[in-house]
């Protein structure tokens, strides 16, 4: 099955406490949370941290839309419960959208 990737970026709260629980929290990510990625047609996802500056990389399925992902999760009452929480630890990039968190990348190189 072809695999396409996607590059997002979101910045954390600068505050090293929160960073902290931030990273513990995703050593445990709740079952339910990884289901619902899995589910979604996310076939890998690994999130890299530089001071407060988050990336997150998705390989995802063909069939993986956005927009799929955003309505299934805006329905799960866990989703809804995590993202509440991760706003305690997250914050918008400059340029994003008025409550829009993990914002796509442009890919400028490929070798």
């Amino acid at each position: 099955m072809p695999i396409r990737r996607f590059c997002l970026t979101l910045d954390l709260v600068n505050d090293q406490k929160l960073i902290s629980e931030y990273e513990a929290m995703h050593r445990q990510v709740w079952p339910e949370i990884i289901q619902s990625i899995k589910n979604s047609g996310i076939a890998n996802m690994e999130i890299y941290r530089f001071e407060q500056r988050l990336m997150m990389i998705m390989e995802v399925v063909d069939s993986f839309s956005f927009e799929k992902k955003n309505e299934a999760d805006h329905h799960d009452e866990k989703v809804q419960e995590w993202e509440r929480l991760m706003w305690k630890y997250q914050q918008a990039v400059p340029g994003a959208k008025p409550g829009e968190k993990w914002v796509l990348m442009n890919k400028v190189f490929e070798l």
